[in-house]
């Protein structure tokens, strides 16, 4: 049985200058967060660009992800779709190719209503069934998941196993995990907060450009070593920072961090997000250079 904890990078999907997913950058870069101590994958999510692109993109990464990985970190695949339709066919090829969860943002665009989702999240994972993470996003899809709603979804749905937390109220993580749910963090700069109201780990995108200090944190906190855990942290929240604070869209920021460290290149992100500018990259090059990201480990 997988065990669904630690450092959880949401990785970006590199592009080509066509704008086609870079097949070996993806490859690369998974290995290299899997080489700095990882312990899974959140692939397509929203960082990865799963909106942008096809049904046939998504499985295309769901199949890369799972045969690079090659158990040295778990898969939680991305499904989420416009229709319970595109959801379903994506689950069950990522079950089909080996992934060891699925992840799934409820419904977006149209207002369907609570038993409409719950609904839909009951069929997407009864097509997979695998373990279901809710993804908690609702700064973008509109709809959040509260206790109380993943209660409803609970009740109907037997392969739930937790969620990503992105929303603002950081505390119904306390609730989240009463419940019995593996609740990860999507906020990289409260992970050690998070752990000690009993999360499970972290997803972020900061991660999978500088995955060091947040290993570290989860490595610091199993040790007991807490002093240890809070300088990570503090370490950490300054990659989050630049990330942040450069300037471009996210998924183009964090892409241009793993460009520097990688020494390949990632691409741009697909339209309508606009690429991150030259001076945008320089200052995130500039401010990796002053962290000490570039050439040395974190």
């Amino acid at each position: 049985m997988t065990e669904f904890k630690g450092v959880v990078p949401a990785i970006v999907t590199p592009m080509t200058p066509e704008g086609e997913i870079n097949e070996d950058a993806f490859r690369k870069l998974l290995d290299f967060n899997i080489e700095a101590g990882a312990h899974g994958f959140w692939v397509a999510g929203g960082g990865g660009e799963c909106v942008l692109l096809s049904d046939d993109e998504n499985k295309r990464l769901a199949e890369i992800a799972v045969e690079q990985a090659a158990g040295r970190a778990f898969i939680i695949m991305h499904v989420g779709a416009l229709t319970t339709r595109s959801a379903v066919a994506m689950a069950e090829h990522a079950a089909k190719v080996g992934a060891d969860a699925i992840c799934c943002v409820p419904p977006f665009f149209y207002r369907i209503g609570e038993d409409a989702v719950v609904e839909h999240y009951r069929t997407v994972a009864a097509a997979a069934d695998l373990p279901l993470f809710v993804y908690n996003l609702p700064q973008s899809t509109g709809v959040e998941i509260t206790p109380d709603y993943l209660e409803k979804i609970a009740d109907r749905v037997p392969q739930l196993a937790g969620l990503k937390h992105s929303a603002p109220e950081f505390t119904n993580n306390i609730a989240f995990v009463k419940m019995g749910m593996r609740c990860f963090t999507g906020n990289a700069r409260l992970m050690l907060s998070a752990l000690t109201l009993g999360a499970a780990g972290c997803v972020d995108g900061a991660p999978c450009a500088a995955p060091e200090p947040w290993v570290e944190i989860w490595n610091a906190y199993q040790e007991g070593d807490h002093k240890r855990a809070e300088a990570a942290q503090r370490r950490a929240t300054e990659v989050q920072n630049l990330l942040i604070q450069a300037g471009a869209v996210y998924p183009a920021n964090v892409k241009a961090l793993a460009s520097e460290r990688l020494g390949i290149e990632l691409g741009d992100p697909r339209p309508p997000i606009p690429p991150a500018t030259a001076e945008q990259r320089d200052r995130i090059r500039q401010g990796a250079a002053r962290l000490g990201l570039l050439g040395v480990a974190v």
